[in-house]
């Protein structure tokens, strides 16, 4: 009858009473389905109570109604994506991957039926539970017609279900479904099912939605939350439309551009003007660049760009989640931390006081300080933003290269310290009635061999750290 009860109040109960008013005219039985919600991933849905009866009706066999009582077969063998864009469209990641010959592939395949009154729907993936596909006006979960395909006992279970806001998916208690089968091979869940284009309560096939592929957990047939971004497509797609290859992205746009930005910042921005800063201060001593010298305006050059560029991207989960991350951990904290890091050390560099002044070696110390902890925490942050879930990025690849560039700027400013030291050890192992000539041979050999060898690994550093940046850049850009 669609109607239900619910209560109010958040405090721990351990039962809740109601009082169901029967209509005037009320049916011969009625049975009551509850259910419990223990915490987010412990719950039960649909426990059945016994049937109630009107009296001077003859009691039921009180035994629960079952979901889904169409009966489903099995398939032989795995889905196909050659008829994609010629007999059916199709949703596929990784881009191109055909799920006949490639186990991790995720695909989603739709097309009209010949009598032109429902839709075929092909859904497979290496999943660990369950594969799920939703319509959605919007690339927001919520408000939408979601398909189920849930692993449980060795079989798979193919269901229609509805979900309001960001909250579980509901069942739905009607039959929507006919013609399912599915296949369980090689870790992967494959299921097919038609649904008729026009059914009450349900979306209308005969219009165009955002197409949505998850998978994740299940546990004796009830899904958990998935632990990866769905698979959505980039355009709303008309389902009884014309056959299309669609494109689609786990990641969304915005996140996308925060981490370009934040990675331009930090991963090349950030520590080149500190590799600059400690290590070429000297190296052009009488070049200037608009009443500066050199090396002071590439650095304060960079350092500004960085901050611009780091609040650019601070702000654009904000705006795609419309408010605070809650499920994104350690990371938005940390986040934070290195903002407000980032507006500080400005702010201190505006305020330092002149060379000759007795608080200019605290003012040198605390910037150093922050400085360093602020690009410290920001490594950080970029490894532990490199597994968030809105932007997954690949393992073991991501933390392997996130490791490699560390160590290439730690190698680099081990070469150039070392490479400093000797220049000093040459000017001073000798005895003093020789310091007039090893003088002038230290100066030659400062201003010949010395500049080469600096000039030598600012390049091959700028280099690096530019590749670095564009192989993160390129596998966001996948995504």
């Amino acid at each position: 009858m669609g109607s239900g009860v619910s209560h109010k109040a958040g405090t721990k109960k351990t039962q809740v009473q109601a009082v169901w008013a029967s209509p005037n005219n009320p049916p011969q039985r009625v049975q009551f389905l509850v259910t419990v919600v223990h915490e987010y991933k412990v719950y039960w849905v649909k426990i059945a109570g016994p049937v109630v009866t009107l009296s001077g009706v003859t009691a039921a066999p009180s035994t629960a109604v079952p979901a889904q009582t169409t009966s489903s077969t099995a398939l032989s063998t795995p889905f196909s994506s050659v008829e994609c864009s010629q007999s059916k469209s199709c949703l596929r990641d990784p881009v191109g991957c055909d799920p006949e010959s490639d186990p991790h592939c995720f695909f989603l395949s739709f097309t009209t039926d010949e009598a032109g009154g429902s839709v075929m729907f092909e859904v497979s993936g290496p999943a660990e539970g369950y594969m799920s596909i939703a319509l959605s006006l919007d690339k927001w979960m919520g408000n939408d017609d979601i398909y189920l395909c849930v692993k449980d006992e060795g079989r798979v279970t193919i269901s229609a279900a509805y979900v309001s806001g960001r909250t579980h998916p509901e069942l739905a208690t009607e039959e929507a479904l006919w013609g399912q089968a599915w296949r369980l091979a090689d870790g992967v869940i494959q299921c097919r099912f038609h649904r008729n284009i026009l059914i009450p309560n349900r979306f209308n096939l005969n219009q165009s939605y955002f197409l949505f592929v998850a998978h994740g957990r299940s546990h004796q047939g009830e899904i958990h939350r998935h632990d990866r971004q769905p698979l959505i497509s980039n355009i709303q797609k008309l389902i009884t439309g014309p056959p299309e290859d669609l494109s689609g992205s786990r990641s969304p746009l915005l996140i996308k551009f925060h981490g370009v930005l934040m990675l331009t910042a930090w991963m090349w921005t950030v520590s080149t003007a500190i590799f600059i800063a400690r290590h070429y201060k000297h190296f052009w001593p009488d070049t200037t660049l608009l009443g500066q010298r050199l090396w002071f305006q590439l650095h304060r050059t960079m350092m500004v760009l960085a901050v611009v560029l780091t609040s650019v991207a601070f702000t654009l989960p904000f705006i795609y989640r419309r408010g605070w991350s809650k499920g994104a951990g350690s990371h938005p904290y940390i986040g934070c931390t290195v903002m407000a890091l980032s507006i500080i050390q400005p702010i201190m560099a505006i305020l330092r006081p002149v060379p000759e002044s007795p608080r200019r070696i605290l003012f040198s110390w605390l910037h150093f300080g922050v400085g360093t902890a602020s690009q410290v925490l920001a490594a950080v942050c970029v490894f532990l933003g490199a597994a968030q879930q809105a932007l997954l990025l690949p393992s073991p690849w991501s933390p392997a290269v996130l490791t490699g560039w560390v160590l290439w700027i730690v190698f680099a400013d081990l070469l150039l310290l070392i490479h400093s030291c000797r220049l000093r050890s040459r000017g001073n192992k000798n005895s003093d009635d020789k310091e007039n000539i090893l003088f002038v041979q230290f100066k030659r050999w400062q201003h010949g061999e010395s500049p080469k060898v600096k000039k030598m690994v600012l390049v091959v550093f700028l280099i690096g750290n530019t590749g670095f940046l564009a192989a993160f850049i390129k596998a966001i850009s996948s995504l």
